[in-house]
């Protein structure tokens, strides 16, 4: 689905995963469950593109949902890696960056996650280059990295103020109904989470695209800060 010029969300690929295109070659931001890849690629091809446009692959968090085909789509494109500190060191380990507390979820969602955690797996990987606060990446003009652990110790997301649009990974989640915070019984931190929403409220973005959720636009004012 084209979002606007040269960005697009891949359809049928669980969290969101966004393809942003370039002079030099397509960018990747979050890569979806495993075996994703397929999905990815299948998409890519129906755009006359192969594995080998893709030159980045950055990774807002380490959540199985997030980065679970990141080793397999590497491997197909040879692209170059990237992701904040300590989720790099989970994604190497392939694990998430923080404990899942599953008593903190329901029966049905314990069940669920049991469940994935046996089929599914991410397989490590070493990230290529980390990131932090304020480097800017060859994409959209220049795609700047911002800070925003919350919902993990050291999400990331990533801003373009030329097209004012924002990947916010799961900072945010969106609905029908516009913006809203995780509030996902997994947040490493509500309160750094809260904190990081009022960072991005003041970054001046018009299009949010989340991790999970439709893309939100006319976003100046939808944030959920308080």
């Amino acid at each position: 689905m084209k979002i606007i010029d040269n960005v697009y969300l891949v359809p049928g690929v669980t969290a969101n995963c966004y393809l942003l295109a370039g002079p030099d070659g397509l960018t990747i931001i979050d890569t979806g469950l495993p075996y994703s890849q397929k999905t990815i690629l299948r998409y890519m091809a129906g755009k006359g593109w192969s594995a080998r446009d893709i030159k980045r692959i950055l990774i807002t968090h380490a959540d199985l949902d997030h980065y679970g085909c990141l080793a397999a789509l590497q491997k197909e494109s040879g692209a170059r890696t990237y992701a904040s500190r300590v989720e790099a060191e989970a994604i190497a380990k392939g694990k998430s960056s923080r404990p899942i507390d599953r008593r903190r979820n329901n029966t049905l969602q314990r069940l669920l996650i049991a469940f994935f955690s046996r089929i599914m797996k991410a397989t490590p990987f070493p990230v290529d280059e980390i990131l932090t606060e304020g480097q800017v990446l060859p994409a959209l003009g220049g795609l700047q990295v911002v800070e925003t652990p919350g919902h993990s110790p050291d999400h990331i997301s990533f801003f373009a103020p030329s097209a004012q649009i924002l990947f916010c990974g799961d900072s945010m989640r969106s609905d029908d109904q516009g913006l809203h915070t995780s509030r996902s019984r997994n947040d490493w931190d509500p309160d750094c989470a809260a904190a990081s929403i009022r960072k991005q409220a003041g970054l001046g973005a018009q299009i949010v695209c989340p991790g999970h959720g439709p893309v939100v636009r006319e976003a100046g004012g939808k944030f959920p800060i308080w």
